[in-house]
């Protein structure tokens, strides 16, 4: 029905924001910190105030597979089992990485299998499976723990356990309880986006924990871009769905092939406006959506840290499965709490 007075009666639809050009939108990435052991990592300075905390976002810089990488060049920092890579190098540069954020190599470190849901676990270090490397050289097996039970999300207080998650262009959010003393780790995906992983990961260390929204700190690792990310309409449909603030987290981004630029007339076509292949794509923030889910969860806007950096843009410095057509290795993300 028509309202009386006019239009006030219509539904406001969102006004897009102008079409941008990538380069508009990558978000340059942060400085690398260089370990003792050679471990490249990113790092949150100012939880560098919390001296029982670990934390740290692996790069593919700094370890010894050469399964993704070309001939000739440095060994990396491959921390996923993939079927492309040698077990017993993704093993040493699992010990490598826990070396870099805690200082020994055989502090435990805890991974679900991932399946891009909204489940959350609660690994105590008890409750996990544990296998040792043929070529462990009698290091202790810890560094293989896994734990059982499938999830996209981790959460404790037991200290000396080093929560991580696996990414290649998904996003990972740390999260700590400054008060409590509890971390988690998620991973977020567009699908675990749209099912509020990290909103409803906080709500579970309220309920479990007694944790409190203002004393929590989350760090937002790098990801895959809104300069990168395209996206079709089942993506599309899914956040403006799901989020009063849906359509805020897409972009139109136009293509800036130099070609097309320089000489524009050459693609110019006939069809009906909306069915040309020529145009403007549809590109997704996620990185501005797990923001937007921590502050609705009631995480201070301040105690949020963006760490920065596309994936995709960034193939000398991070995994990417996207950029790489699958062919990528895995990234991880970790936080503990470190033993009194």
């Amino acid at each position: 029905m028509r309202s009386r007075r006019g239009n006030a009666g219509k539904i406001a639809r969102p006004v897009r924001p102008d079409p941008v050009t990538p380069e508009e939108l990558a978000v340059a990435a942060p400085d690398v910190f260089i370990a003792p052991n050679g471990v490249h990592l990113l790092q949150i300075p100012a939880w560098d105030d919390l001296p029982w905390l670990w934390h740290g976002f692996s790069t593919r810089k700094g370890g010894v597979s050469r399964a993704y990488c070309a001939d000739g060049t440095p060994g990396e920092l491959d921390l996923g089992f993939t079927d492309a890579d040698d077990r017993d190098l993704v093993a040493a540069n699992r010990r490598l990485l826990a070396e870099s954020v805690t200082g020994d190599p055989t502090t435990q470190l805890i991974t679900v299998r991932q399946f891009h849901s909204n489940l959350v676990v609660f690994p105590r270090g008890t409750n996990v499976q544990r296998k040792r490397s043929p070529k462990a050289s009698g290091v202790a097996s810890d560094i293989f723990a896994t734990h059982v039970c499938k999830g996209d999300g981790l959460i404790t207080a037991q200290p000396g356990l080093l929560l991580a998650i696996q990414t290649a262009d998904c996003i990972p959010v740390l999260v700590a309880d400054r008060k409590q003393r509890v971390v988690a780790a998620f991973h977020a995906g567009w699908r675990g986006t749209v099912q509020r992983i990290v909103e409803s990961g906080v709500g579970r260390m309220r309920l479990e924990f007694g944790s409190k929204p203002g004393d929590l700190i989350a760090a937002i690792g790098p990801g895959i871009g809104a300069c990168c990310y395209a996206i079709g309409e089942e993506v599309l449909s899914a956040f403006e769905s799901q989020f009063i603030y849906g359509r805020e987290l897409i972009r139109e981004v136009y293509d800036t092939d130099q070609v097309r630029t320089k000489y524009p007339m050459l693609f110019l076509t006939q069809r009906a406006p909306g069915h040309s292949s020529i145009g403007p794509n549809l590109h997704l923030d996620l990185i501005e959506a797990n923001r937007r889910q921590l502050l609705d969860a009631g995480v201070p806007p301040r105690a949020i840290h963006a760490v920065g950096g596309c994936t995709s843009c960034r193939p000398d410095l991070f995994f990417s499965h996207r950029a790489s057509r699958g062919h990528a290795g895995r990234m991880m993300s970790v936080i503990g709490i470190r033993p009194r």
